[in-house]
């Protein structure tokens, strides 16, 4: 089942005060960015945020489940969606320390004779 465009732009806007807050369609769901990393997918209209030491913290207990079958283990967030704050702090901890993806090589260009 695919995420709904609806589902999607309301995580968005809960977590707008992270920072500069967008999507992308990846692999038929999302990947949610904020200022240009990865800090989050959106899968079957359920939010995966990237595990790390500092969201484990702040979350305390949490369930983690991988967003595709065979994939990396996710914070699952269900029951604090409507927590604008508390999403938002946790994105921005995902954010900091998540590193910013490595450039993306220039593709050769064919000289044509």
């Amino acid at each position: 089942m695919a995420s709904d465009l609806d589902f999607v732009e309301y995580v968005r806007d809960q977590v707008s005060g992270a920072g500069d807050v967008t999507f992308r369609k990846m692999f038929g769901e999302y990947a949610l960015y904020c200022d240009g990393k990865v800090v989050a997918f959106i899968c079957d209209n359920q939010l995966f945020v990237k595990p790390t030491a500092g969201g484990r913290e702040y979350v305390g207990s949490v369930t983690e489940a991988p967003f595709y079958p065979g994939g990396k283990p996710h914070f699952l967030i269900e029951d604090r969606l409507d927590d604008r704050e508390w999403l938002t702090g946790l994105i921005r901890l995902a954010w900091q320390e998540t590193p910013m993806p490595k450039p993306k090589p220039e593709k050769s260009r064919k000289r044509v004779k």
